[in-house]
């Protein structure tokens, strides 16, 4: 059994290749950034989705994590080159599962505008490719809030920001890119009952919409 990982350099997409790598899976990852994962069943492909020609390969789970934000390229990225990759290599009869890397604030819309756009986008089109897959394959969505990576960084490290989001966080805490590896896994690997739904794994964040950054 393999995976593909797009975005697999970093925090979430790392874990998430270490997770299928521990139970057995081979993985391929797509990432602009070099590899941070060392193992003879992974193999990384250096590309940027949105426009490098991509490689022929064939995969049973396809987790499109790849992101970028407020980086004047969420959308060309989150939403148009989730949809590339997804085009590419899920319809081709093989494909069991299909997970989508979305965010809370596809449902808040409780964050920089392009970002919070592009990972709305990301929830419908994976309702479509859902539909599309049907019956043999699932596809959904996993929407973190709050996850401890270094994308985060700038409001991990700062005292005032970190207490005003925790103050915004019924749970008192962040998600690890572990804990939403393990969701990821089993979304895709486990599940077989559930499609075209979006999950939301975030604390309780979402219950609150205001955003700090």
């Amino acid at each position: 059994m393999k995976v593909l990982v797009t975005g697999s350099s970093g925090g979430i997409g790392s874990a998430i290749v270490k997770k299928f790598l521990s139970c057995g899976y081979e993985a391929a990852g797509f990432d602009i950034a070099p590899p941070v994962v060392e193992d003879p069943r992974f193999r990384h492909y250096s590309l940027d989705i949105t426009a490098d020609e991509l490689p022929e390969l064939c995969a049973d789970i396809i987790i499109n994590n790849a992101g970028v934000q407020d980086s004047g390229r969420d959308i060309d990225v989150n939403l148009k080159g989730t949809m590339r990759v997804t085009e590419k290599y899920a319809f081709n009869g093989r494909v069991k599962s299909v997970l989508f890397i979305a965010s809370a604030s596809a449902s808040t819309g409780s964050e920089f505008p392009e970002y919070a756009a592009s990972k709305g986008g990301m929830v419908t089109y994976m309702k479509n490719v859902a539909l599309r897959l049907a019956p043999s394959a699932t596809a959904n969505s996993l929407s973190p809030g709050g996850v401890t990576t270094e994308l985060n960084r700038h409001v991990m490290d700062d005292p005032r920001l970190w207490a005003e989001i925790m103050d915004e966080t019924p749970m008192k805490k962040w998600a690890t890119p572990e804990e939403i590896a393990e969701w990821a896994y089993f979304l895709t690997a486990v599940n077989r009952s559930m499609t075209a739904r979006d999950i939301v794994v975030d604390n309780g964040e979402s219950a609150r919409a205001k955003f700090v950054w």
